[in-house]
């Protein structure tokens, strides 16, 4: 018999498990829902001194209440990943797997607080780590309405009922638990691990494919044979959202089912591949982090320029760079050959931080571009690609007289609930009120991941409902990058046709 240990995340008991350890009792398993110290009906337990520690050790004695004959499935949503890696790791003989429900990845050496999504949040409770002393062992005060969970993640799919229940029975987070270092020898390494992605608060499983592919070490690692994954439509409360899925997903991984990565390689790397169009030789110039095509035998009139703005995360070691990715190298090369001047940027969206350090760069460019005498200063467009579109928001929100067009290619039009950026500057769904008469042109691809695809909805019935002038260019058996993943007549129709539409707004008087 196989026996589930349940531990929930930040503020929450084991009552938000009782229909899922239910449904696996139902199934014919044993599940053990833990409440860690000073959450749920034991909140009046915790101390000063309640901190990761205490929340292992309330592991440890739940592995160690189950019969040894027994296959053990440690079960962390959320913060309680922490405290069941710490346990697993003095404990791996004992446990035949541990499964992530919408976690993080936490690592040896480093706190909670690192996961925690609201980047503001983050910060404040980074401040009070550095105080220590009371201020550092006191308690984070938990959610008091539906609203304020969003800081911790989707509540997509979760009744109104029971939101409010959860809102009614949240406890304070000791703040020990969050800011105490995760310590692990390297035991927990040999458990097997299955992860239950919940798009709906911004991963699925292609997503963490595609960063394997670009070369992120952390999910590269995850392509192994004792790595599994699951996916779920919803938000990051699934255990009350859709617990008969939950339930189906737990019981898979304890049988060692799901879905596995592939190791990173060239034929996976989709954004090596070549260019779903050929494109003539155009010169290209090296300025900077940036690269011009600059037409030939155009005469001397200063000429209009589009400037390609990458998306990401990408590995600040990846190699090789986006200006040097055929599709952005094909990008800049057609729009030279319209008499454009092409430019590719390398920005430094390394980490989901990073967004206003690449912020920084995308304006550098555009005063790079503007600055070179061979470039018309007043008539620039900006074509964003994938994650990189959410820098798009600023100029979306105040577009100058210059910018003639903004492109935004199988864009992310907000960020995603787990990234951290809720509060940011970075919403183009929200700037697009300020677009005015911008011209807009988005393409849309078919087979969208399906959590950024809602991202592009929300951002198409924003425009609409500011009436905002928007073209979309429609790619139905298209994937993300699809220009190099999917070389076919309706990916080079689509290219020509965003080129063209581009190029005709810059040519405008």
């Amino acid at each position: 018999m196989t026996a589930f240990i349940l531990v929930s995340g930040v503020f929450t008991g084991g009552h938000v498990w009782g229909e899922t350890a239910a449904r696996l009792t139902a199934a014919g398993a044993q599940a053990h829902v833990v409440t860690l110290t000073g959450l749920g009906e034991r909140r009046t337990a915790a101390g000063p001194g309640t901190d990761l520690e205490t929340h292992i050790a309330d592991v440890l004695a739940a592995i160690d209440a189950v019969g040894a004959d027994q296959s053990l499935v440690l079960v962390g949503h959320d913060y309680g990943i922490h405290p069941v890696l710490g346990a697993a790791d003095r404990r791996a003989e004992r446990v035949g797997r541990v499964v992530y429900v919408d976690a993080g990845m936490p690592s040896d050496g480093v706190p909670a607080l690192a996961a925690v999504p609201d980047q503001a949040l983050r910060e404040e409770l980074t401040r009070l780590a550095e105080q220590g002393g009371e201020a550092a062992a006191g308690l984070l005060p938990a959610p008091t309405s539906a609203a304020e969970w969003q800081r911790w993640g989707s509540t997509a799919g979760v009744a109104e009922q029971a939101l409010e229940q959860l809102t009614h029975l949240a406890a304070p987070q000791p703040l020990g638990t969050l800011l105490q270092p995760l310590r692990l020898t390297g035991a927990v390494a040999t458990v097997p691990t299955s992860a239950v992605l919940c798009n709906g608060n911004g991963v699925g499983i292609q997503m963490i494919q595609n960063l394997a592919n670009l070369g992120h070490t952390a999910f590269q690692a995850l392509a192994d044979a004792q790595v599994s994954f699951f996916e779920l439509p919803t938000g990051h409360w699934p255990m009350l959202s859709c617990p008969a899925e939950l339930t189906g997903a737990l019981l898979a991984a304890a049988d060692g089912q799901g879905h596995r990565l592939s190791a990173a390689s060239a034929e996976g790397s989709t954004h090596l591949r070549p260019f779903a169009l050929e494109v003539g030789d155009i010169p290209r110039e090296r300025k900077a982090n940036v690269d011009l095509y600059v037409p030939q035998n155009t005469g001397d009139a200063p000429l209009p320029a589009v400037l390609f703005v990458h998306g990401g995360p990408v590995p600040a070691d990846a190699l090789p760079t986006p200006r040097d990715w055929p599709t952005f190298t094909g990008y800049a090369g057609l729009v030279a050959g319209e008499g454009v001047v092409g430019a590719v940027l390398d920005h430094r969206l390394h980490d989901l931080a990073d967004y206003p350090l690449a912020a920084q760069d995308v304006a550098a460019a555009v005063d790079l571009l503007r600055d070179d005498p061979r470039v018309d200063a007043d008539r620039i467009a900006l074509w964003f690609f994938s994650g990189g579109a959410l820098l798009s928001a600023p100029w979306l929100d105040a577009p100058p007289a210059w910018l003639r067009c903004l492109a935004a290619t199988y864009p992310v039009m907000a960020p995603l609930p787990n990234w951290g950026l809720g509060r940011s500057g970075f919403r183009p769904v929200e700037a697009v009120r300020g677009a005015n008469g911008l011209p807009i042109v988005l393409t849309r691809v078919g087979l969208e991941m399906a959590e950024l695809a809602a991202t592009v909805a929300e951002f198409l019935a924003a425009a609409e409902d500011c009436g905002a002038d928007v073209e979309v260019i429609d790619v139905p058996n298209g994937h993300h990058g699809f220009e190099s993943r999917d070389p076919d007549d309706e990916s080079r129709k689509a290219i020509r046709h965003a080129v063209r539409s581009v190029v005709a707004h810059l040519m405008k008087a």
